[in-house]
């Protein structure tokens, strides 16, 4: 922020040459630049590229616009690069010269946490608006992203503070996300960035301080990387299987406008391994940062969001973070993380595990972005969105495919359905129409009853299974508690077991003692009870997200093998199938997508 208050632009410590009013200038470089909001008018979806997000007020006023627009599109995306992000009290400041954008900067702020370099997918007003912020310098974030935008902000352009932005590289690598028409509104009118844009097909019209333009080559422009194909316009789906990654899917799917069918063999949603009474999100952390360590962390965001908007806290979930005890001793952290953040995990503190009743010398990490969740909760407020229809006692025993479409038809031969494209997500019975994905059925057994006992910690505790209690459960006078799980590979087996019993109840002492002698009668008199789930894992513990057929997409995908971490992948696996079927900006670098993706089994397939 400038001394008198007005906000800086995107790293370039300069104020506005144009208007000391920015949410103004942002109107008129920007939006009036790229021709919004009529150029937006009756698409399904509007892709924005920005190259500094800064304190993010051109995405707040493309927002406003948005809101404010009758003929919207269905979708905004908004696909920002960033060194280095605001603080967010900078993003409050930021909105001060237009009050009416105050309380969507209040809303951009409270999910401004947890910004590490990467990838971060925020959503707004339930989902329909998308900001993929990239953390990073701006040709590795670029290279990490790919997509046609219909819309190019180009800003951050003062050479002393970030004078890479102005190189022919630079912009050369943002012409690649133009397509035929794009438009470009850049905050400068220097002489060498003229001249690149046009090198790169733009044809332009100066300003005084900006330019804006159309991408329009006179040349064909051939892509080393092809873009996706998006399907042509919403349709019906059938969606097989009533879990967490099937009601995910649906919802995804019917906020982008199509007509879901979610059948499932079981007469109600959440009857499989997602019928857990009460499970725990939270992330995989390792030092070095590995895949998964970023994918978890990616996914609970995405999860955080739609829990935030769809559920209530302290009935459905409850965010109070979460303590994973390591038994070896190891509380390494990727260097840098502190209790100060951005991360939000690190080594606990003695005063946070006497508080959870465990020794002050605990080798444990903390994780403030960490709850508990009733997953049945989660799954039915999916599938009560508009344009989802849940049918069960449908067992999909077989697919055809026929005239452009797929019918699916159950043990009788009798016709269930008949849909555009099909998603399977019936975890382990994936297998039966996926019998060339390795699917892996992983049994678990978990105790749990009810309980108003102090010595339990109010704060779930994991590492070797789990501890979670102090959850309402409905009218219950006592809250509920639960430990486990077990994890029995190759067993599909459903009934309860002595022998997983008394392993659950040995993991509990040596997760929490305390907690264990508390709960020592219930187990004693045979007052707890079990639960029993098969989950379904792949064979590199990565979820499968992608066409069933290599090298081809004839509308049948999966999204299965979420294995334990169901809660963590849900809505990431859903937003990522969903993008690549429309052709949308990704929520996760390229790379990571294709970690989930089926296409990784197929040797030389995209």
């Amino acid at each position: 922020m400038a001394a008198d208050g007005t906000p800086l632009g995107a790293r370039s410590g300069d104020t506005s040459p144009l208007d000391n009013d920015t949410p103004a200038l942002s109107r008129r470089v920007f939006l009036d630049g790229c021709g919004l909001p009529a150029a937006w008018s009756g698409r399904p979806q509007w892709r924005i590229l920005e190259t500094g997000f800064g304190p993010g007020l051109h995405f707040l006023t493309t927002w406003q616009a948005w809101r404010a627009d009758p003929h919207r599109p269905r979708l905004l995306h908004y696909v920002a690069v960033d060194a280095h992000p605001a603080p967010a009290g900078d993003l409050l400041r930021a909105a001060d010269a237009d009050p009416t954008q105050a309380p969507l900067a209040a809303e951009l702020t409270r999910q401004w946490v947890g910004l590490l370099p990467g990838f971060h997918r925020l959503a707004f007003d339930d989902g329909r608006v998308l900001l993929t912020l990239c953390i990073g310098e701006l040709q590795p974030m670029l290279r990490a992203q790919r997509f046609e935008a219909d819309s190019l902000f180009l800003d951050g352009f003062d050479p002393t503070q970030n004078p890479a932005m102005a190189l022919p590289d630079t912009l050369k690598a943002v012409s690649r996300f133009a397509r035929q028409g794009t438009g470009l509104a850049a905050r400068t009118d220097d002489d060498g960035v003229r001249h690149a844009l046009a090198q790169n097909g733009f044809q332009l019209d100066p300003r005084p301080g900006s330019l804006r333009g159309v991408f329009a080559p006179a040349w064909t422009v051939r892509r080393r990387q092809p873009v996706r194909e998006g399907v042509e316009a919403p349709g019906h789906c059938a969606v097989i299987g009533a879990g967490l990654a099937g009601a995910a899917v649906a919802a995804s799917l019917a906020r982008r406008g199509w007509r879901v069918t979610v059948l499932d063999a079981a007469d109600a949603p959440a009857s499989g391994a997602s019928g857990l009474p009460v499970g725990l999100l939270a992330p995989h952390v390792s030092s070095d940062d590995a895949l998964l360590s970023r994918l978890t962390r990616a996914g609970i965001r995405a999860t955080w969001t739609e829990l935030a908007h769809r559920l209530d806290h302290g009935r459905d979930w409850g965010a109070y973070g979460s303590l994973e005890r390591r038994p070896d001793g190891d509380v390494r952290v990727p260097a840098g993380w502190s209790a100060h953040g951005p991360n939000e995990s690190w080594p606990a503190e003695a005063d946070r595990l006497a508080a959870a009743g465990l020794p002050p010398d605990t080798p444990a990490l903390w994780h403030a972005r960490a709850a508990w969740v009733r997953p049945h909760r989660l799954i039915a407020a999916w599938l009560s969105q508009p344009g989802i229809e849940f049918r069960g006692n449908c067992h999909v025993a077989r697919l055809a495919r026929t005239d452009g479409s797929w019918q699916l038809f159950d043990d009788a031969g009798t016709l269930l359905a008949e849909a555009d494209r099909v998603v399977v997500a019936a975890g382990f019975e994936s297998h039966h129409f996926a019998p060339d994905l390795p699917l892996q059925p992983v049994r678990g057994q978990v105790a749990w009853g009810r309980a108003d006992d102090s010595a339990l910690p109010v704060t779930p505790i994991n590492g070797d299974g789990h501890l979670i209690a102090g959850v309402p459960d409905g009218e219950a006078p006592q809250p509920l508690w639960l430990i486990g799980a077990t994890f029995d590979r190759d067993s599909t087996d459903l009934a309860p077991t002595d022998a997983d019993r008394l392993i659950n109840r040995d993991r509990l002492t040596r997760l929490h003692p305390g907690a264990a002698a508390a709960l020592a009668p219930a187990f004693d008199h045979g007052e707890t009870h079990a639960w029993v789930g098969v989950r379904c894992a792949s064979g590199d513990r990565r979820p499968l997200v992608g066409p069933l057929a290599p090298g081809a997409d004839d509308g049948l995908w999966a999204c299965t093998a979420l294995g334990s971490r169901g809660l963590s992948f849900a809505t990431l696996c859903a937003e990522l199938l969903a993008a690549q079927w429309h052709g949308e900006p990704l929520p996760l670098p390229q790379t990571f997508a294709k970690a989930l993706g089926t296409q990784r089994l197929w040797p030389g397939s995209d």
